[in-house]
């Protein structure tokens, strides 16, 4: 399979949105109409290719990212379709990390929206080229322009319409393609049979406003397509398709397709400007990684003649072949037996078998080259986000970007026979799901579990119970508070001396800390020790010290966050010191420096949309007002009121109920982390009070 396609000819896209926008869908037609699959499934029926987890069906949600292969006019198309829902983030997340090109799908009514905002984010940090697909054109309520104004506004996306619609909502007829200047109409509700032919004399004038504006977008973005707008002459459908693709190619320019993929419309014009649009792997840039040794920055070309390197980017497990390593092969090739290095963490594996995925069903292949994302099965000690590379000649990319998670809850089996079960259960997650955390809480004696919010842990306990039958008890999801320091302290000493016959120990370190700068980054830490006042073997006890002094804060036993500790002074024995003398003499002084620092709580704040219809508005600000939001803006949407806050994660569990009974389920909402704050001192109280009681009853 690998040489029957050229490099140049093989696409690797993602399909992302804001739940409910009709990924899936989409991603079904395109199967359809490129003959991977002979039937159409429907998301309302639970039979969708992509949707394969009877959670995922029951709910009408995606869960996990699914990847299939297609061919369309002798282009080979990857593609992963992703989730909506931002308590999956991490597959998209992860999923962008690999792909070259993306497809943003976006709602016809709803337009963009919170979540659109947060992939769209993702997109940029890993430098995606994308296309846009105005979705469900047909619906009540959906305004081609009024979207295609949000996606500049709020994404500041210079973004053009290289398509647009014949009537909205029931008048909805056919697409004007605006690059050939031709009316597409379909003839069968399959949408398989369509023909192009002239734009109808009603649509001609605003073809050449869309043409304009679509030539003015793209001279922004195209030095020669300026020119050519400059001197008002003329470009053929060929040359703006060719202007088109080098302003997607390098991130500069958005072209903007119109359809609805439940009424089979517009989704083979999505297959075309895949094809004809977004970046070959040839033409991204190559990938670049860190020499483990020697810190080096340096290069692989896409070649499958050049040294292997790869990232193992998702694992799944399958009941028939065990664990699935999704990997991006970036270049060289893998074949079948071969040995591979994984440098991440520095051991050799054994590829047994190397299989292209179809969502959940695999055909076997032998080789696999660069450019190709497949799955890798035979291998023990990878993790998501590790390198795979030839080791000769080692290289370790950059791995994802974790998001932290915002909800936590306390469970334990329903038998003492399950404990070991569980703790296998959970190490399985764990390795599928780099945003799911799990500790044990001594002080409680809970296993505490943390995840993105309330769906990512209910599906988690779900799939514990259908895959590995096994019965959980769960506590009430609670906040993953954190705590920080508010002011700096300096000079402070830490000491752990022990004399009880025999050797020692001794360890003595002086620390200053401050609150960090940049947000977000974690724990920065800053050795300032001159003239070997401790020894350089103790110094990375002193930070593992810190570390793990700061996963438990000292008003309520909370991670600390956000602060620079740098190591000033410090002395040693000759014979006392230890490692772990040093470590602890560590603990001691950051515990001293909290106190000292006014450690304060901080809270995940959660940016909330609600789409309201008029009558409610009032009802619902009374009602967020009580939860301690803050109104960020207010607007319409067609007939309907919007309105942005920021609130606190405590004050939304069950948020989805409370409006419902508001607006007699008139209304909709979306929610996503966004960012900590501090928690106000009266909450505060009331949090450390609960800690302790809960401390107290379980003793």
């Amino acid at each position: 399979m690998s040489t029957e396609i050229p490099l140049k000819d093989v696409r690797n896209i993602g399909i992302i949105a804001h739940i409910d926008a009709g990924k899936t869908t989409t991603t079904e037609r395109i199967l359809f109409y490129t003959g991977t699959i002979h039937k159409m499934g429907n998301i309302d029926d639970g039979n969708t290719t992509m949707d394969f987890m009877e959670q995922e069906q029951e709910r009408g949600i995606t869960i996990t990212a699914a990847s299939t292969t297609c061919f369309w006019h002798n282009n080979r198309i990857n593609i992963i379709d992703t989730p909506g829902h931002v308590d999956f983030t991490i597959e998209v997340e992860r999923s962008l990390k690999v792909l070259d090109g993306a497809v943003v799908v976006l709602c016809g009514c709803s337009g963009v929206q919170p979540q659109t905002e947060t992939v769209w984010r993702q997109a940029d940090r890993y430098n995606v080229p994308r296309i846009a697909f105005v979705n469900k054109i047909d619906r009540l309520g959906a305004d081609f322009d009024r979207v295609l104004g949000e996606i500049h506004d709020r994404l500041g996306a210079n973004a053009a319409a290289i398509q647009f619609p014949d009537g909205t909502e029931n008048e909805f007829k056919g697409i004007v393609d605006i690059v050939e200047e031709k009316y597409i109409q379909y003839k069968d509700d399959q949408g398989l049979e369509y023909e192009r032919i002239p734009v109808p004399d009603n649509l001609k004038e605003k073809l050449q406003n869309y043409r304009h504006a679509l030539l003015e977008r793209l001279a922004d973005a195209d030095d020669e397509v300026m020119q050519r707008f400059l001197d008002e002459k003329t470009m053929t459908p060929s040359e703006l398709k060719a202007a088109i693709r080098r302003a997607v190619v390098q991130g500069k320019f958005l072209p903007v397709l119109v359809g609805t993929s439940l009424r089979n419309k517009g989704v083979q014009m999505v297959l075309d400007a895949v094809s004809d649009f977004l970046p070959s792997p040839l033409d991204v840039p190559p990938i670049t990684g860190i020499v483990p040794k020697t810190g080096e920055h340096t290069e692989r070309p896409t070649s499958p003649d050049a040294p292997l390197a790869a990232l193992a980017f998702k694992i799944a497990s399958d009941p028939y072949v065990g664990k699935l390593f999704y990997t991006r092969i970036y270049s060289g090739r893998i074949i079948s037996g071969d040995t591979i290095y994984n440098s991440t963490r520095g051991v050799k594996e054994r590829v047994s078998k190397i299989v292209l995925m179809h969502a959940n069903k695999q055909e076997i292949i032998a080789k696999a080259e660069a450019g190709e994302i497949v799955a890798l099965v035979g291998l023990k000690e990878t993790k998501s986000g590790d390198t795979i590379c030839a080791e000769n000649a080692p290289l370790a990319i950059e791995s994802m970007r974790i998001p932290e998670p915002v909800v936590s809850m306390a469970i334990e089996p329903k038998t003492k026979a399950d404990q070991d079960k569980l703790g296998m259960v959970m190490r399985k997650f764990l390795d599928e799901d780099p945003s799911l955390r799990v500790q044990y809480n001594h002080e409680t004696a809970q296993t505490i579990i943390s995840g993105m919010g309330e769906l990512h842990l209910e599906i988690i306990i779900d799939r514990m119970k259908r895959e590995h039958a096994l019965e959980t008890k769960i506590g009430r999801p609670e906040v993953a508070y954190k705590e920080t320091i508010t002011q700096k302290a300096t000079g402070i000493e830490g000491k752990f001396i022990s004399q009880s016959g025999g050797r020692g120990q001794y360890g003595h370190c002086v620390i200053d800390v401050q609150p960090a700068e940049e947000k977000g980054k974690g724990i920065n830490f800053i050795n300032k020790i001159k003239g070997g006042a401790i020894p350089r073997e103790f110094i990375s006890a002193v930070e593992k010290g810190v570390r793990e002094g700061a996963l438990n804060g000292i008003l309520a036993g909370y991670p600390v966050i956000d602060f620079d500790v740098t190591l000033v002074d410090g002395s040693y024995h000759d014979v006392d010191s230890s490692e772990l003398a040093f470590q602890l003499a560590a603990k001691y002084a950051l515990k001293e420096a909290l106190a000292r620092g006014k450690s304060v709580f901080l809270e995940p704040v959660m940016d909330l949309e609600c789409v309201v219809p008029e009558d409610y508005m009032g009802s619902v600000i009374g009602d967020l007002n009580t939860r301690r939001a803050k109104i960020v803006s207010l607007g319409n949407r067609g007939k309907l009121k919007t309105t942005r806050c920021e609130v606190p994660l405590a004050e939304m569990f069950n948020y989805a109920n409370a409006l419902r009974s508001l607006t007699q389920g008139r209304a909709s909402f979306s929610m996503e982390p966004a960012f900590y704050a501090q928690v106000p001192h009266h909450i505060a109280e009331k949090i450390i009070g609960a800690r302790a009681e809960a401390a107290a009853h379980k003793k």
